[in-house]
């Protein structure tokens, strides 16, 4: 090779890796844009939510809005006290958790250890479509079946209860949980079920004593993302539970969710910057605190089973 061909290809090798180097690098900035652009949206919200909450707290006292038991502020004798929509949001996610947890995970252990791969195609995009339907159409559902069907048990429950709402909420994230949990279960590494096969663990045994702990730290990720879902979770509430803020724990109760009183209120009738405007923005920043307090258990049960495991 010539010492001029060998300079050319050179110059070609410099070209093609700066124009490599440059690809990457564009990549990458967009990569970045688009994680930073989550973050960024966050942090918008939480200003928005902050700065008009700041001036519901000139007003109303952090003491009664966190310990008053009465939300009226719309109102001649308005009231202030978070804690009936606290509780209704509470008491229709436990409901809600109660049914879709046992439901989820047995349906997640079945997938996973037990469905053959056709039945498995068959039964995932069927569970899933479950979480498409809107949720409009759940909270009729509620209103106009459950309902009717639980007073045929209960003949004393009103029309408007929370116990209906939070059964219908449970469906609805049972995908959640069966589908990320299915994910995380089938991501054990094989050796773990041949080690249990070895020592004469039956198949029912391996899932759910051998599998299912391994899998906790992804499956507990799921439990929070529906824990989230479910309290941020607005018609099937708004329409069987009966939009009425009632502090109370029993759910055979009407009551309202935060996130129904959101809607409810968000009508563009209100003056901006009336205190009762702002109430929209404090009942949000509550929100947005449950659902981190949820995140961050959460957070620190997928890392301890992450590292027991």
């Amino acid at each position: 090779m010539t010492e001029k061909s060998l300079k050319f290809s050179k110059q070609t090798a410099l070209s093609l890796k700066a124009t490599r180097d440059l690809r990457e690098g564009a990549i990458a900035f967009l990569l970045f844009l688009a994680a930073f652009s989550s973050v960024a949206t966050t942090v918008a919200i939480l200003i928005i939510l902050v700065s008009e909450s700041v001036g519901f707290f000139q007003k109303v006292s952090l003491i009664e809005f966190l310990t008053s038991k009465e939300w009226t502020p719309l109102f001649s004798e308005p009231h202030y006290g978070i804690l009936p929509l606290v509780s209704g949001t509470l008491v229709i996610t436990g409901v809600s958790m109660a049914v879709a947890i046992p439901l989820g995970t047995i349906i997640a252990i079945y997938l996973s250890e037990f469905a053959s791969n056709r039945l498995r195609e068959v039964i995932k995009p069927v569970l899933e479509l479950l979480a498409g339907i809107p949720t409009v159409v759940y909270g009729y559902f509620a209103f106009l079946f459950v309902t009717p069907l639980l007073q045929k048990v209960l003949p004393d429950l009103p029309g408007f209860n929370m116990l209906s709402a939070g059964l219908v909420v449970g469906v609805m994230i049972i995908p959640f949980i069966s589908s990320i949990g299915e994910d995380a279960m089938r991501s054990v590494p094989l050796y773990l079920r041949e080690g249990a096969y070895a020592m004469g663990a039956t198949r029912f045994y391996t899932a759910t004593s051998v599998v299912f702990p391994a899998a906790f730290s992804g499956i507990s990720s799921a439990y929070i993302l529906a824990i989230s879902r479910a309290i941020g979770l607005t018609m099937v509430p708004a329409i069987a539970a009966g939009m009425q803020p009632n502090y109370t724990w029993n759910p055979m109760e009407p009551g309202a969710t935060i996130a129904a009183y959101i809607v409810q209120v968000s009508l563009g009738d209100l003056p901006h910057a009336s205190i009762e405007y702002q109430t929209i923005f404090v009942a949000g920043l509550t929100l947005v605190l449950m659902t981190l307090v949820f995140n961050i258990v959460g957070h620190f049960l997928s890392k301890r089973y992450r590292e027991i495991y």
